[in-house]
Parts: structure tokens; sequence; C-alpha cells
């Protein structure tokens, strides 16, 4: 797997009179964590959006191992091997939680997905495994067989996780992966992440200040659409201007 680089270049995005984005540029260097914050309504959603292919910039746009996506659309990610964590999950509720993995395995398959989930052909055992290891990973191999309905929240977003991951991707987008999450759970999700950088690149949008600081290499901070801040942990900690706007003592005085 060959670790590649993500760009947005002058992107603007605006819905009627309103500005969501307005010339944000950024980069997602190989085997480096972005983090994208900012106060609600900065622009964060439109910027994730955007990077996903829900949404299409009126202006600038992306590049991915140094070729200029257009058009991009969330149904061509796993083929480029990007994969998105939703702060929804979008799970599968009648599908079980080995069914729900086995979806994002399946870029893998030699044959069509639901021919390898039924049975017909010779890749289905490969796919299982490959789901379940992914399980194994993630401590929830015991609920392979349970529907998402009856599991609590943050299992649900362990199992979100690991559809998202055995498709082995070389770039995960993720939407508020602490939403929902006790601290605990926080710094285990922020442990996987920087787990992942020897295969992958991250981008991440999130407010939960802790998990940023902790696992980023790099802090894109937005403020009504535009980008006012960028830099490493301590640099935005220390940034007056992130202060002013959106952080305050919050993270000035963190820890982490």
């Amino acid at each position: 797997m060959t670790l590649s680089t993500f760009e947005m270049s002058g992107v603007s995005v605006t819905f009627g009179g309103l500005v969501a984005l307005s010339d944000v540029s950024l980069t997602v260097a190989p085997g480096r964590v972005l983090g994208a914050i900012g106060p609600n309504g900065a622009g964060k959603t439109t910027l994730f959006n955007v990077a996903c292919g829900f949404v299409r910039p009126d202006t600038g746009g992306l590049t991915w191992r140094g070729t200029e996506l257009r058009r991009l659309r969330p149904h061509h990610l796993a083929g480029l091997g990007i994969a998105r964590g939703l702060q929804e999950l979008g799970l599968f509720d009648r599908m079980t939680v080995l069914e729900n993995v086995l979806v994002g395995a399946g870029r893998h398959a030699k044959s069509g997905f639901w021919s390898s989930l039924l049975g017909l052909t010779k890749d289905e055992k490969a796919l299982t495994e490959r789901a379940m290891t992914q399980l194994e990973d993630f401590g929830i191999a015991d609920v392979a067989q349970r529907y998402p309905t009856s599991l609590p929240y943050p299992v649900r977003k362990r199992v979100a996780l690991a559809r998202a991951l055995v498709s082995e991707p070389d770039l995960l987008l993720l939407d508020e992966p602490a939403g929902g999450l006790s601290s605990a759970e926080i710094d285990e999700i922020g442990t996987l992440v920087r787990g992942l950088t020897e295969r992958m690149s991250v981008m991440l949008v999130e407010h939960h200040m802790d998990l940023v600081m902790g696992v980023c290499d790099e802090i894109v901070v937005l403020d009504f659409g535009r980008v006012i801040a960028r830099g490493t942990p301590d640099e935005i900690r220390a940034d007056p201007a992130v202060q002013a706007a959106y952080l305050g003592e919050e993270v000035a005085g963190a820890d982490r």
C-alpha cells in the first residue's frame, strides 16, 4: 500500500447567499493526521462533505495521489482507496455486524460484493476472514452475528470504524469520531488513530479538544468558512487569534 497525499486548493462553497467555505486549502500528508476544528457554523461539516464528494465546490479543487478529483462522488471513494467514517454511523440495522463490515470489504472482492456475501464465489472465505480479523482488532468479534440495534452506541461506533478500515484505505476521513463516547473510549479512539499512520493518512473533523490535541500532527482552524490558523497542536494552543475565535482557556491551558 502506497501512502499518498490529499490536497484541497482554494475551495469555496456557497449556499444561496451564505458563504460556507472561502478559499480553503489544506494538505493531508502521507502517514499524518490532520484535524479540522472550529466553532459551530465555521464550515467543518461542509469541509468534510467536500472531501467525501457530497458537496461540489464552487471554486477550487481536490487532488489525490497527484491527480485532480473532478466530479467526485461518495461512491467513488472506495475505488480511490479512501474510506470515511460518518458521525451518524450509517450501519444497516437488518444486517449483522459481520455483514455490515463485509460491505466495507467489497472493493477487495474479485466478483460482486453481494455474490460474495451470499456464498456464491470462492473469495467469500477470504472476505469473511478479513472482516473477522478487523472485528478482532477492535475487540468486538464476539458480536459478529448480532444486529447493530442490539448494541450500545460505543460498540456500534467500533463497528462503523471496522467497516471503514476493512477496505485497507490509504486515506481515512473521520467526522466527529469522539462523539457520544466517554473519556476512556475517546482515549482508545486516539490510540487507534495514531496507530493507523503507518498504513494510511487521516483527516478528522472534531470538536473534542483532547482528541484533536492528542492525535493530530497538524490542525486547521476554521472560522466563518475561512482558515484563520494552521499548525501543530502547540502552535494552535498558543495562537491568540484561535483562542479569541474559538478555543479560549479550554485549550490554552490543556495539558496534552
